[in-house]
């Protein structure tokens, strides 16, 4: 056997290593990512805990996750706890939307220009038996014949995000714990896979796409829900926690935060608040003005060296792609991409290639 052979004997069985490891972790990867990312976006922090703790590196890493466990978990069990004392009422009401269909507003007719449109619609489609189940395009919906069968699936995919979200920190602890020794292997493998100078450029921008893709997304998006969630109190809203919960969490996507004050402002018009509907979506549109084209595109754009418009195709290429882990993965591969980029061009510009 040649040495050529032997090497590529070599290569195909670690890329089968590789492969198999993958595949008898795939069930921990997402939870694995979203370590990753929050240890990455909240490294300096850590690194400044150990300092004041003396260096007492475990110790460190326990208190920065309990500390990152608290900020993130506290919004969402709050939403959680809101949304709980709800449940059964929400799930009769949408299981009997489902079954029975669901009977179209009369003041749909008042709507400028399309309001006789949109209220013959509805009378197609929800307002007939199973209508809900077809709108959604969903066929485990039609399914859903009682209230309890619907609070069972709720039930059942809020645990099972539940022991990933426990999983995740218990990896960011590790990650916190063993990041030195792992970022000077990954250091290694990263410069003898494409050298030095590639890799050295590439890992310094990977970290930089995470935290300002973190921040720009998350605590704007935070910001978006408590913002709101201040005008659904005013306005009167019942549950006004939970939609500002709601909010935040779909602010954190691009384009997700209408929705949601679009829904609480449809509402109000239902129950017979059209100033307060109103003023919900005067709020809502300055405020997602302001976040999504000054502070967002600040935030993000300026850190990562950015156009916005690479910036917003790989936020909502990798929510398409690889759905909401992609929201930060996306920006980080756009970097990588224009750093790329950047680089071929001064090597062509160098050599005149």
């Amino acid at each position: 056997m040649t040495d050529n052979q032997r090497d590529v004997l070599s290569a195909c069985f670690s890329l089968a290593i590789v492969l198999f490891a993958l595949f008898v972790t795939q069930r921990f990867i997402l939870p694995l990512l979203w370590a990753a990312i929050l240890c990455i976006a909240t490294w300096p922090l850590y690194v400044r805990a150990r300092a004041l703790l003396g260096g007492r590196t475990v110790l460190a890493a326990a208190l920065v996750t309990i500390v990152a466990a608290v900020v993130f978990i506290t919004p969402l069990a709050l939403g959680i706890t809101q949304a709980a004392r709800q449940a059964p009422a929400l799930a009769q009401l949408i299981a009997g939307a489902n079954t029975e269909g669901l009977a179209a507003p009369a003041w749909l007719h008042r709507i400028p220009f399309a309001g006789e449109a949109i209220y013959n619609w509805w009378l197609a489609t929800l307002g007939q038996p199973h209508g809900l189940a077809h709108v959604l395009q969903d066929g485990s919906v039609g399914h859903m014949q009682t209230a309890s069968e619907v609070l069972k699936r709720v039930g059942s995919g809020t645990m099972h995000r539940v022991v990933d979200m426990l999983f995740a920190f218990v990896c960011l602890f590790f990650f916190y714990k063993d990041g030195a020794a792992l970022q000077r292997q990954v250091d290694s493998i990263g410069a003898h896979l494409i050298g030095v100078t590639r890799w050295t450029l590439f890992s310094l921008k990977v970290p930089v796409a995470v935290r300002a893709t973190v921040n720009g997304l998350v605590l704007v998006g935070l910001a978006e829900g408590v913002l709101l969630g201040i005008g659904y109190q005013l306005a009167g809203l019942s549950s006004a926690v939970l939609w500002a919960a709601a909010t935040g969490v779909l602010a954190i996507i691009p384009f997700g935060a209408p929705l949601a004050f679009g829904a609480a402002a449809a509402l109000l018009a239902v129950q017979g608040a059209t100033i307060a509907a109103i003023a919900i979506l005067v709020w809502g549109a300055i405020v997602l003005f302001i976040a999504d084209h000054f502070v967002r595109p600040a935030m993000i754009g300026n850190a990562t060296q950015l156009p916005f418009l690479a910036v917003l195709m790989g936020i909502l290429g990798g929510v398409e792609t690889l759905g909401l882990i992609g929201l930060f993965v996306g920006p980080v591969v756009m970097t990588l991409f224009v750093t790329l980029w950047h680089e071929e061009r001064r090597f062509r510009d160098t050599t005149g290639r």
